[in-house]
């Protein structure tokens, strides 16, 4: 009977300890909260992670109408232990992104991301070093290294058609997004470091990329025969095949050779720099180059098939351009209707709809609150591209087209696609000038039409933000014959 107990006092000590804790977290998830829109109860350590997990578009749209319809632009939220803040007030955003250094914010693009790409991996750095290093990037892309890109470019998309084409040749409609991931990838090898890599090693680089992209979305156990430990190695092996091609690249630049890729431009005036730390930086552009461009040429194809007339004006401009020879970095220039539906594109869809930082210290984000210390904030690109314009809903390339609007500039602020602050991509030409030819180059030679279903354009985020059904379309060559400037004429 004692025994008895004394085991229902040991269940009421349990009892009275779980209550405590789960009041505890309860109160530092309010102190934390303060006077932001949010739940009044979180689920202990998990929060809404299986909303979440269950529906990533329907969470953050719920989170973005909590921060809308308070007035805020602030919402708060909790999952797995973590403290979330979103941010959809374009002003707010650019407090964070305007202040990421060692002691306010630093940007986490994967939990685990230092444990795959390293410390020093560009988006990581800060300070004076990171200055240092864009400074040196900044040779890479001038006008005259732009040319030298588009040429390529232009090539490998071609290549890239017409093998869809005959991919097509059933009938069927055929889903672009992978397509338009192994073409991006191709290009980002052949721009970034092509005479340097055989074909055997473009190969092997497709595979360990593979690698990485799977261990990015599984669990990191850091151990054998788990999807984490592949893409570790993986990394490793994309380092020192990119070191070897900044070795080679650097010796041609001594010799006196002409640039022509990426690597070269940056040895020719940087021959002193360390052939490790660039191979590291090479493979921290050929990430950067794959997901989000391949997002908005999906995206860019859904759109024009949504919009005959916006179709209709891109194939007028470009008719004359990309007909018998690559399109020139001066024609390039006169393509401003097509400029101007690159860059709504991704003003409307932009590809990484939300970049995330950790509060490093506490940090005074307005007048009433202050981010606490260890907290995840989440700015909305998404959410600021639908600020500031006319009519944002609506896919209207005429709002950077119309010398009478300009909002180009009237929005600068709002258009966030890019960053914003000292990490604002440096690629961006590149990445325009990709989709900029990608349009002008598939509406030349292809008749399109969306396979469309129910919700196919909804997003997923794989992981960026993509059509849902991966952007199935119907092929038809336009042209009896490819441009003359393609690998092999038909």
């Amino acid at each position: 009977m004692a025994g008895s107990a004394l085991f229902g006092f040991g269940d009421d000590i349990h009892a009275v300890a779980a209550l405590y804790l789960f009041l505890a977290e309860q109160l530092s998830y309010h102190r934390k909260k303060g006077p932001l829109a949010g739940p009044p109860l979180v689920v202990p350590f998990f929060g809404s992670i299986a909303s979440l997990i269950r529906d990533p578009t329907a969470y953050w749209d719920c989170l973005a109408a909590r921060a809308r319809e308070s007035g805020q632009g602030l919402a708060a939220d909790y999952f797995l232990g973590t403290f979330v803040v979103f941010i959809r007030d374009t002003e707010l955003i650019h407090r964070v992104l305007d202040n990421v250094r060692a002691d306010a914010f630093q940007f986490i693009g994967h939990a685990f991301n230092t444990k795959l790409f390293g410390e020093h991996n560009l988006i990581y750095m800060v300070g004076e070093d990171h200055r240092d290093l864009r400074r040196r990037i900044a040779p890479n892309f001038t006008p005259r290294a732009l040319s030298t890109y588009a040429a390529i470019q232009q090539r490998v998309i071609l290549k890239h058609l017409r093998a869809w084409l005959d991919l097509t040749s059933d009938g069927k409609a055929f889903r672009i997004r992978d397509p338009c991931r192994d073409m991006n990838l191709e290009t980002s090898q052949t721009v970034f470091v092509g005479p340097y890599l055989s074909d055997e090693e473009r190969e092997r680089f497709a595979t360990d990329y593979d690698l990485l992209n799977v261990g990015l979305t599984a669990a990191p156990v850091d151990l054998p025969g788990f999807a984490f430990r592949r893409a570790k190695r993986a990394v490793a092996r994309l380092a020192r095949t990119l070191t070897d091609c900044a070795r080679q690249s650097k010796a041609r630049m001594r010799a006196g050779g002409e640039p022509e890729c990426l690597v070269d431009y940056w040895m020719q005036d940087s021959v002193k720099e360390i052939d490790e730390e660039v191979g590291g930086h090479l493979f921290d552009f050929l990430y950067a180059a794959q997901d989000a461009p391949t997002s908005s040429l999906c995206w860019a194809v859904a759109i024009l098939d949504a919009h005959p007339d916006v179709l209709a004006r891109v194939r007028a401009e470009v008719a004359a351009d990309s007909a018998h020879r690559p399109i020139t970095a001066e024609q390039m220039a006169e393509l401003r209707y097509t400029h101007a539906v690159a860059r709504e594109v991704v003003r409307y869809r932009p590809p990484a709809t939300m970049v995330p930082h950790i509060a490093k210290q506490s940090f005074r984000l307005t007048d009433w609150y202050t981010v606490p210390e260890g907290a995840t904030v989440f700015p909305s690109l998404l959410e600021s591209s639908f600020q500031g314009f006319r009519d944002p809903d609506a896919f209207d390339p005429d709002r950077f087209f119309s010398e009478a609007r300009r909002e180009d500039v009237s929005c600068k602020r709002n258009f966030l696609a890019f960053g914003a602050g000292a990490h604002q991509c440096v690629g961006q030409r590149y990445a325009l000038n990709q989709l900029v030819l990608f349009i002008a180059l598939f509406v030349s030679v292809m008749d399109f039409t969306r396979y469309k279903t129910k919700g196919c354009d909804d997003f997923v985020y794989i992981p960026t933000a993509a059509p849902k059904d991966g952007c199935a379309v119907y092929l038809h060559q336009r042209r009896a014959k490819f441009p003359p400037f393609s690998e092999k004429n038909t």
